[in-house]
């Protein structure tokens, strides 16, 4: 706990920077991360200009994980990338050589993720298809908002989710859960790109009877669209969603920016820094503030993708997101 401790003192506190600094970086992050980065990128420069004299600016770029991967795999010049999935950094790194290192993972503590979250379901106010677990989202009459899981970390988390719950039934097995998340894709009617897509279709187009998506994003919905409207539904099991964070090395060496970059996402890991995660419905990773927060949440059992399936996220990918793969072969009708 003391090296963690001093690790994260030692990120949060950049060097001493010349006037001449380079006082930019681009995030390029995922769709429903925009809350909270809204509220964290001022308090970070407020942070930084205390801390060295420097004022600096933080553009933003947000979209459906996948596609922001592919963005940045393709040329985006971002400084840092912030996603809800490590397979996402993981395809950076893979397809893209020189802009992310193999094991960015000890980069940060907590394997690069301050933050993480889990998938909850949102239901209309209340609940008049009587919503209560996954077996109920295979109903016949249910319709179900899931972003598209070929291009969103949040569909992907939700369709994960779903395939865990199946195989994990008594008897259970890849062909259960295959047929399980196939009943359940059979009822959704559209896959929006991204999570914040998936929102607008729901709470303010009226598609579907309920959405899954992340906690965060739960709770945004009832601040945003109000309590009257619509209520959380805990399942009995979920998934845990990590929100790694890396810097972006080819880009931040040509444009000078990796001291600032690798402020910018240490000091994520700060007292400051975890109780924004909180304040955005996001659960902190450093272990002393889940401690102090952890009562804030619901209270559910997650599993881990990649221990519960016994598989690396490039291997679960390749599984089931791929062209091709058990996504593809799902009976949806679209």
């Amino acid at each position: 706990m003391k090296r963690l401790s001093l690790l994260i003192a030692a990120l949060a506190v950049p060097l001493l920077a010349s006037a001449e600094a380079p006082n930019s970086l681009l995030n390029v992050s995922y769709d429903v991360s925009r809350g909270f980065y809204q509220s964290y990128n001022p308090v970070f420069v407020q942070h930084y200009e205390a801390q060295t004299g420097q004022k600096v600016t933080i553009n933003q770029s947000h979209g459906g994980s996948g596609k922001q991967a592919r963005a940045v795999v393709e040329g985006l010049e971002a400084d840092v990338v912030t996603m809800n999935s490590g397979l996402d950094i993981d395809i950076i790194a893979t397809q893209a050589k020189g802009k992310v290192a193999a094991d960015w993972r000890s980069a940060f503590p907590q394997g690069a993720a301050p933050s993480w979250s889990t998938t909850l379901f949102i239901v209309r106010k209340g609940n008049p298809k009587g919503i209560n677990d996954w077996p109920d989202l295979t109903r016949k009459g249910v319709s179900v908002v899931i972003p598209n899981p070929k291009t969103s970390g949040n569909g992907r988390y939700s369709y994960l989710a779903a395939w865990l719950y199946g195989l994990s039934q008594p008897n259970g097995s890849e062909a259960t859960a295959k047929a399980f998340v196939g009943k359940l894709f059979n009822n959704v009617p559209i896959l929006d790109g991204g999570g914040r897509g998936a929102t607008t279709s729901f709470a303010q187009r009226a598609v579907g009877d309920v959405l899954l998506t992340f906690e965060s994003e739960v709770n945004l919905i009832l601040q945003e669209f109000g309590e009257d409207k619509f209520e959380v539904v805990v399942p009995s099991v979920s998934i845990r969603a990590a929100n790694p964070v890396v810097v972006v090395e080819d880009v931040t060496a040509k444009r000078g920016t990796a001291e600032l970059a690798k402020a910018y996402l240490g000091y994520l890991y700060s007292d400051a820094g975890q109780d924004l995660y909180v304040k955005s419905h996001l659960r902190p990773s450093v272990p002393s503030a889940w401690e102090r927060h952890k009562g804030k949440f619901a209270d559910l059992k997650t599993l881990d993708a990649e221990k519960a399936l016994g598989a690396t996220w490039l291997e679960i990918f390749e599984a089931h997101f791929k062209d091709g793969g058990h996504f593809d072969q799902l009976a949806i009708n679209q």
